[in-house]
This record gives C-alpha cells, sequence and structure tokens, in this order.
C-alpha cells in the first residue's frame, strides 16, 4: 500500500523503490494497481475481462494525491491490462503501465501483470562481485545486441531467446577470457531498429526474447559462469510513442512543458524534466530496479552528457538554468542521488557514464562535488585512435600525437577506453574494414589496435564481432558473421583476444594501476619518424610490462627499448605470430637486457619489432 512516507520520498525526488508500491502486483484476491497521473480527472484499468470498457475497475487517488491505487478482483499473472488517463480537458487516452514488469511482444503495446520470481543461484557471486568491479581488477567487457549476436541459421528473421542465447553467451564469453558482458538494452521498446535506446518500459525486459524469468536465468547463469553482466540503461529520453510516457495525462508529467525543452534535437525524442523531483524518483527507481530484482553488476548510463548541457546539439538557442549557465540541475541532482544510492544499496555494483565532454569530476565522489560514477568511456581516446588506424600506413608519422594526445589526461577520471557499436554502424564500416593495407595489413592492423588498448591505463571494451574481424558493419537485422570463425586469419584474432584477457588476469602490471598515474609511463613517445612507440606498465608488486609497438609494414630490427631491471625478459606477447595469423617475425621468445642506459631506464635491450605489431615482455 501506498503509505506517507512514500509519497514524502516521491516528492523529494528520492524514492528508489517506487516499483513496490506502482505498477500491477498480484496480492490475495487480485492485483493492486498504482500509477502517478497527477493531471488526471479519472483512472481506469482496462482489459479482455471488462471488455476494454473504462470506468469500471476505477482506480482512486491515494491520500488525496497524485497517485492512484486500487485493486482489481480476480485477477491474475498474464493478463494483459492498460490504463485508462481522462485528463482534465476531455483528454482520453490508453496508456501501458510506465511501471509494469512486463509488455506485449512489439507491435502489442498492452502491459502484462507478471511475477518476477526466480530461483536466483548465484548468492556466492553477489557476495564477491565487489572484487570483480573493483578499481584495481582486469575488466575486459564484451558488448552484445541479443537480437543480432546471434540468429537462428534455419530462420535468420527470428529471433533467439533469452534461453537459447544464455549458454552460448556464456561460453563466448568464458572462452574469451572476457570478465563482463554489457547488454545493450533490454528494457522494453516499441521499435526495433532503436536497439533499445528509445525505451518505453523503463521496468519491463523487452518481451522481443522471452519473459522476465528468463532475462534472470540469462543474468543468472553468466553469474554462476563467472561473468558480471552490466545493462544499458537510458534516462536521457524517451520516444513520443502515444502509449508510452509522453503527454500522459493529458500534461506534461514526464516530459518538459517548455517546447524549448521538450525535444532531444538530435534524437527526435522526448527529454525529461529532471527538475521535477517525481520524474527524478521514477528514474532513480528504474535504476535501483534492475540491480535489485535482475542482480545486474552496473549500469551504463547512455547519453550522459546531453542530460549535463542544456545547450547540447542547441548552440546558443538553449533555455539557461536559473543561474544563468548551461548545467541542467536537475540533472545533475539526479546523477548524484543516483550513484550516492547506488553505492549505498548495491556496493559491489558499478555505474559507468557516457559522457563525452570535458565535465569535471565525471567519477570524482559526490562528497567532493563530482557526479560519482565508477568509470566514464574515453570518447577522446576512441575517436583518436580510430583516426588513426584508418589513416594510410605510410602516412602515419604525421598523427602519431593522436596515439599520445590521451597522456596529457589520462588520469582526471576513472576512465574505461571502448569500441563500441556506434564506432561500427551507420556508414563507418567495421573495424577490420576501416584498417587500410592489403587483406594480410588489415588483419594485422587490428590485432595491433587491440594489443594497443590492452596495453593502455584504463578498463576495456569490445563490440561482438571485433573478436572475430567482422567485414561487414554491424546490422541489426543480421546475425553475426559467424562463419568467418572457420578461417584461419579471423580466428586468430581471437585467439589474440584470448590471450589479451588472459594477460590482462594474469599481469597486476596490466590492471592493478589503471588509475593510478604511478603505474605508466613512457618510454618513448616521440617517434613519429618511425611510427614507433613504447610503453611501461608497472603494478604495486613490482610486476612490470614493457610494450613497444611498430605502426608500419615494415619490421624493425635493432630497435633498442629501455628496461626497468638487468636480467631475462620474456616475451609475453607478440601479434605477429603464427598462431594470429602474422608472419612470425620476433625476438625468439624474449632478450637479455644490456647495462646501456635508455629511455630514462639503467639497462635496454635490442629487439626486433614485426610489422604493423606489438611487443610485450615481461621480466623473469
Amino acid at each position: 500500500m501506498i503509505t506517507p512516507e512514500d509519497l514524502y520520498l516521491f516528492d523529494q525526488g528520492s524514492h528508489g523503490r517506487l516499483y513496490e508500491q506502482l505498477g500491477a502486483h498480484p496480492v490475495d484476491g487480485g492485483v493492486r494497481f498504482g500509477v502517478w497521473a497527477p493531471e488526471a480527472a479519472a483512472v481506469s484499468v482496462v482489459g479482455p475481462w471488462n471488455q476494454w470498457i473504462p470506468g469500471r475497475d476505477p482506480l482512486e487517488r491515494a491520500h488525496g494525491s497524485d497517485l492512484w491505487s486500487g485493486m482489481v478482483p480476480r485477477l491474475a499473472t498474464g493478463e494483459r491490462y492498460k490504463l485508462h488517463i481522462e485528463g482534465r480537458t476531455g483528454y482520453r487516452v490508453d496508456k501501458a503501465d510506465p511501471f509494469a514488469f512486463a509488455a506485449e511482444p512489439a507491435p502489442a503495446t498492452a502491459s502484462i501483470v507478471t511475477s518476477l520470481d526466480h530461483a536466483w543461484g548465484d548468492a556466492a557471486w553477489m557476495r564477491g562481485r565487489a572484487r570483480v568491479n573493483a578499481d584495481d581488477a582486469p575488466i575486459a567487457i564484451y558488448e552484445v545486441h541479443l537480437g543480432s549476436w546471434l540468429r537462428d541459421p534455419a530462420d535468420p528473421a527470428r529471433l533467439l531467446s533469452y534461453g537459447e542465447l544464455a549458454p552460448r553467451l556464456a561460453e563466448h564469453a568464458t572462452t574469451l577470457g572476457f570478465s563482463h558482458v554489457e547488454l545493450l538494452p533490454v528494457m522494453e521498446h516499441p521499435f526495433y531498429g532503436s536497439w533499445g535506446y528509445q525505451t518505453t518500459g523503463y521496468f519491463a525486459a523487452t518481451a522481443r526474447y522471452g519473459s522476465p524469468a528468463d532475462l534472470m536465468a540469462l543474468i543468472d547463469l553468466l553469474h554462476r559462469e563467472g561473468i558480471a553482466v552490466i545493462l544499458d540503461w537510458v534516462p536521457s529520453h524517451f520516444p513520443d510513442n502515444e502509449h508510452g510516457l509522453v503527454y500522459f495525462d493529458g500534461s506534461h508529467a514526464y516530459e518538459h512543458a517548455d517546447p524549448r525543452r521538450r525535444l532531444h534535437p538530435e534524437w527526435d525524442s522526448m527529454l525529461f524534466n529532471y527538475d521535477r523531483p517525481q520524474v527524478r524518483s521514477f528514474l532513480l527507481s528504474s535504476a535501483l530496479f534492475w540491480l535489485d530484482r535482475y542482480h545486474a553488476d552496473g549500469l551504463r548510463v547512455d547519453g550522459v552528457a546531453s542530460m549535463l548541457h542544456l545547450d547540447y546539439a542547441r548552440g546558443d538557442d538553449y533555455v539557461r538554468n536559473i543561474h544563468g549557465g548551461n548545467e541542467d540541475l536537475g540533472a545533475i541532482q539526479l546523477l548524484r542521488t543516483l550513484n550516492t544510492a547506488v553505492a549505498r544499496e548495491h556496493p559491489g555494483a558499478i555505474t559507468i557514464a557516457e559522457e563525452s565532454t570535458e565535465w569535471p569530476g565525471v567519477t570524482a565522489d559526490v562528497a567532493q562535488g563530482g557526479l560519482g560514477f565508477g568509470m566514464k568511456w574515453d570518447m577522446g581516446w576512441m575517436h583518436d585512435t580510430l583516426n588513426y588506424f584508418q589513416t594510410p600506413i605510410a602516412e602515419r608519422g604525421e598523427h602519431h600525437g593522436k596515439l599520445t594526445f590521451r597522456g596529457i589526461y589520462a588520469y582526471t577520471e576513472r576512465f574505461l577506453l571502448p569500441l563500441s557499436h556506434d564506432e561500427v554502424v551507420h556508414g563507418k564500416r567495421s573495424l577490420l574494414d576501416r584498417m587500410p593495407g592489403d587483406a594480410w595489413q588489415r588483419l594485422a592492423n587490428l590485432r595491433l589496435l587491440f594489443a594497443w588498448m590492452y596495453a593502455q591505463p584504463g578498463k576495456k571494451l569490445l563490440f561482438m564481432g571485433g573478436e572475430f574481424g567482422q567485414l561487414r558493419e554491424w546490422d541489426h537485422d543480421r546475425s553475426l558473421d559467424w562463419h568467418l570463425v572457420d578461417d584461419p586469419a579471423h580466428a586468430g584474432i581471437g585467439a589474440l583476444l584470448h590471450d589479451l584477457n588472459r594477460l590482462l588476469r594474469e599481469l597486476p602490471a596490466l590492471h592493478a594501476r589503471d588509475f593510478d598515474p604511478g603505474g605508466f609511463r613512457w618510454l618513448d613517445a616521440d617517434d613519429s619518424a618511425n611510427a614507433t612507440a613504447s610503453l611501461l606498465r608497472a603494478a604495486p608488486n613490482g610486476d612490470t610490462l614493457v610494450a613497444a609497438f611498430n605502426f608500419t609494414a615494415a619490421p624493425r630490427h635493432g630497435h633498442r627499448i629501455g628496461l626497468p631491471r638487468p636480467g631475462g625478459w620474456r616475451e609475453r606477447l607478440n601479434t605477429d605470430a603464427a598462431e594470429y595469423g602474422g608472419s612470425g617475425v620476433g625476438n625468439a621468445g624474449g632478450v637479455m637486457s644490456e647495462p646501456v642506459p635508455w629511455q630514462g631506464c639503467d639497462q635496454s635491450a635490442v629487439v626486433t619489432l614485426p610489422p604493423l605489431g606489438a611487443v610485450w615482455l615481461a621480466g623473469r
């Protein structure tokens, strides 16, 4: 039942469990319903049992508030329903329940009374997952769109279910050694082509792949296989479908009433009114819901830059805040409240911001004036790096700064390095197809790109298909081209990623100080003439890795690199190894240091850098 405390927290913008009071909840004798409709004159529940006739099963204002509630007798789990809203000015509409736990498969739009019962088997995982998400953990995220990761070979138009995908996805992620799987939004969305980013069901797992229990079983299985699960979550905008949140009760309850702030200029969708505390409570409850009930290990928050900036994609034509600035003060309050609540109530979980500007303190603690996120996508690194790797091989020396510029800001936030879905769609082409050169050079470039990413400080993310060198760009209406895995050249990419993830786990130098500048230094960042670079990663326990890179197609013989200590140095990785599809140029498994000072080190060694290749050396 809705209590006075619920009303107080709701109106303060700090209610994180609204889904327990609102929505549809089976109880003895029927189903209890609740909804927020501040400007409605009447609200009733309609469905097959009452021939969808408004008024037969009315709801009442709870304690005279803007929350409506009531019980409909003799209903059970599985029943379809909508909320009939009558506005004060003659507005009439049937709406899907904003707090529904399930919905009909699109294009149908009714909500479904659903139980969220699941016999979880991941208790051990949940007790220890904080270790997996820690700042010093080896984090490598596999980003997946379920509808196009894999389809039925006998019927490519059919989407596989959560249950069909679960064992295949778990096996694939564990075989490659990824620590996390990130799912593009699995919240209900009417338009499949939005990939889930035009959300209508903020508490409903999309029915395209099955029931809520089926999604829970998928997450449960990943947990039992040792894989953390991050869910994409979209509080930045919502679509204007009539059955959804827009003009919900004959007023602009969720979106801005001011037309200058109502539409997102890039996505042609509605902007949440974060200044309204009830909207903040709705979004806070949605975020916590996926952590509470689906055991998600983290949320990747989409479009944070557009939330923070009132002038996002608007130029000078925007409504300023009360202080005359361009900051959305309501959005800042929401994000700080969210991250504080996650840290307090789910200390093992993580939040990740997709934030593309220079907003200060995205990952700083809220108590220090920050937003409180656990990590932030390094969009600058992604764009600079891909731009460099697309450059014709012979011209790379002129663009060397794109490789090294990140060093200026690498420790201003806790960064995650993404090679995401956004970079392999809309005409950008696949990662492999963006690489210059002949067929062999393109594959070598892709291997070099992955080794470069894994050697940099920061956690890692790779979108599906990159692990075997998908040739065509991502198409959400088709499965990945899994037949390429049988091609030895493409299989070599997967073998390399397996070893990169293994080394990421095995070598503390590669993960223990990702957010600590003491764990990284350049050995040579300025060799633009030869298009080479070398760097050093170090762990608190003294574990050290030296990595050298050759961005040209000619091998570099007699290339001297500095080493931090004397003795033998084992070649732990060579992207030109034959098992990866390379030419086999290398250092016969390792080198011995010499007492020749070089690159700020007392010791050094002469190495061979393979063509379009990387060599990693670790002290024996």
